[in-house]
């Protein structure tokens, strides 16, 4: 899949709920099923920074697609890392680089989140975003 076809996912599962509160309770569930980072990864270097709760997140490349896996010490960041790693995980580096995010936009996230929440989603797209960077030059 795409990283618009896995977007437009997401939109449309989002849309099923109602209200905020059931949104919150999916992404906690997303969370949960959340790929989770081996302890070995679990390190300074593989926090993002700008995020208030920790997060932590790793990146290999297999076959010319990034995979990537993560944890976070709080449920809604991890429900927010879980819907961003599932959109990037095992996607092309410079599909990731050029994904365009307006479908955070389309879910209301943002909106929904306290400022510094909001700091933090950014700085995970950002981090993830440089992983993309970085293994897109050990291609060329």
């Amino acid at each position: 899949m795409t990283i618009e076809d896995i977007q437009n996912e997401i939109i449309d599962e989002f849309s099923m709920f109602e209200d905020w509160e059931e949104r919150y309770q999916y992404m906690i569930d997303l969370g949960k099923d959340l790929p989770l980072i081996d302890d070995q990864y679990k390190t300074d270097s593989n926090i993002i920074k700008g995020c208030q709760s920790k997060v932590w997140v790793h990146a290999e490349m297999k076959d010319d697609k990034i995979e990537f896996t993560a944890d976070s010490d709080a449920i809604i960041t991890k429900g927010i890392i879980a819907i961003l790693i599932r959109v990037f995980s095992n996607q092309h580096p410079k599909d990731i680089i050029d994904a365009d995010m307006s479908f955070i936009d389309k879910i209301g996230l943002k909106e929904h989140l306290s400022p510094t929440r909001a700091n933090g989603l950014v700085s995970m797209i950002k981090q993830l975003k440089m992983y993309a960077i970085a293994y897109q030059t050990q291609l060329k």
